[in-house]
């Protein structure tokens, strides 16, 4: 008979939702990680199919009157786009490979934006073919390469991606919403006003709206609110200058998540209230219509929905430091090292021995910056065989994943109601090795 312990409910804040303690091993979507990694081998990521469609609903209830799009490039397959589109969520992709996956896996093309500040022609072309809702423009020059390729008697809907001059989000490398970095056109330089008067004076382009992307890992409302103050003063000033009312604004994603007890996830009842509220005055001290509202989470709905799941393979103890090597690292997990990312580890499968003691988890690969998770708690009886699981690891892990070291990347497997289905298969030394396609020249 399973025996399931009570843990307080801190310990479990990170974990999906349908995470429960069972014996010595925790379950999540009802089945044990510990049998998961011995079915489909380490390291593995896990997928609770549940918590993902909880959060979908939970965005649906707080703003049932606005557009959801999900942030493809957060983590995308096709059994993803699926509960997407069966949630009434449409994708926001930057890349040809996320357009074409998303209309393989059947997410209607009015569904699906295209972003992106450097799109080739063949994305383009590609999203032309395929008939996306939207297509964001990202410079000046856009409006006229885009109005070229759409074809006689056909009109593309269009927005324009403006800098609003918020800086939001954790690190300075995922903070896109201030002026010195590579997306968007500035609204205080007076680039935003210049793009939007070029797609007006394209008549194969139909202009709906603004876009506007602050930064990823954004816990407090405050910027988006700033943006929208900002967003409406901008939207008056084209109307009063040129006699255009544009019908949406979107103000993107970034809605931060919480990776370790204590920390704060972005509240998204309270965010669509205080958005909604903030919105209605700015139009009305305006006299705008209130456009309808765009947004794209990535993070927040598909992060707390997953699990990394990794075997110890060494513990090495120095003069200073307990080193616990696992079986992935920086090539499945790159978020510590790129962004100096803290995250939760904790022993699954059986009972630590008692007392814990500090260590740092590292990786396997030839980097001495291969570290998961410097001066974490663990029992001080780890061992090699161990097994060691990451919450909140359903989001910017697989989709950043790399070949490092020509190691093949991780599954990722979906969990629900007691059942496990492979989403992504792992990547195999054959699959790594088809790729090498030379032939030395034959001598002689």
């Amino acid at each position: 008979m399973s025996v399931v312990i009570s843990e307080p409910a801190a310990e479990l804040s990170v974990w999906p939702r349908s995470t429960r303690v069972i014996q010595e091993d925790l379950t999540v979507g009802g089945v044990p990680l510990g049998e998961l990694a011995e079915r489909f081998g380490t390291p593995l990521y896990v997928l609770d199919e549940g918590t993902v469609r909880e959060t979908c609903r939970a965005y649906r209830t707080a703003l049932p009157e606005a557009e959801i799009a999900y942030a493809a490039k957060a983590f995308l397959c096709r059994g993803l786009v699926g509960w997407l589109r069966e949630e009434g969520f449409g994708l926001d992709v930057c890349s040809v490979g996320e357009l074409e996956l998303a209309a393989v896996a059947g997410m209607p093309a009015e569904r699906i934006i295209l972003h992106g500040n450097a799109k080739s022609p063949d994305e383009l072309r590609s999203a032309l073919r395929l008939g996306v809702g939207r297509i964001v423009l990202d410079n000046a020059a856009e409006p006229a390469r885009l109005a070229a390729l759409v074809g006689p008697d056909r009109r593309q809907r269009v927005m324009v991606r403006v800098v609003p001059g918020i800086e939001a989000g954790a690190h300075h490398s995922i903070r896109t919403g201030g002026e010195d970095q590579k997306f968007g056109v500035s609204i205080a330089r007076g680039d935003a006003e210049d793009a939007v008067v070029r797609v007006l004076g394209q008549k194969r382009l139909e202009l709906t709206g603004l876009h506007c992307h602050l930064g990823s890992q954004i816990n407090s409302v405050r910027p988006y609110l700033a943006a929208v103050a900002t967003l409406a003063t901008f939207l008056a000033g084209l109307r009063d200058r040129y006699g255009v009312v544009l019908p949406e604004l979107n103000l993107g994603g970034g809605h931060g998540i919480a990776y370790r007890s204590g920390e704060h996830a972005l509240d998204i009842a309270s965010f669509a209230d205080d958005v909604r509220r903030q919105l209605a005055r700015r139009c009305a001290l305006y006299d705008l219509p209130v456009p309808h509202l765009i947004i794209e989470p990535g993070r927040a709905i598909t992060g707390p929905s997953g699990v990394a799941v990794y075997r110890v393979l060494v513990v090495k103890r120095t003069a200073h430091r307990v080193f616990v090597a696992v079986d992935g690292g920086m090539a499945d997990n790159p978020r510590p090292a790129l962004y100096g990312a803290r995250t939760t580890v904790r022993l699954v499968g059986r009972t630590g021995g008692g007392r814990s003691r500090r260590v740092t988890v590292v990786g396997r690969y030839c980097e001495s910056g291969d570290v998961l998770a410097a001066d974490v708690e663990l029992p001080e009886d780890i061992h090699p065989g161990d097994l060691l699981a990451v919450p909140a690891a359903g989001a910017y892990q697989q989709s950043m994943a790399s070949t490092y070291n020509l190691v093949g990347r991780p599954p990722v497997v979906a969990v629900r109601d007691g059942r496990a289905r492979v989403l992504l298969r792992r990547e195999s030394t054959a699959d790594l090795l088809a790729r090498d396609v030379y032939e030395p020249r034959e001598q002689g």
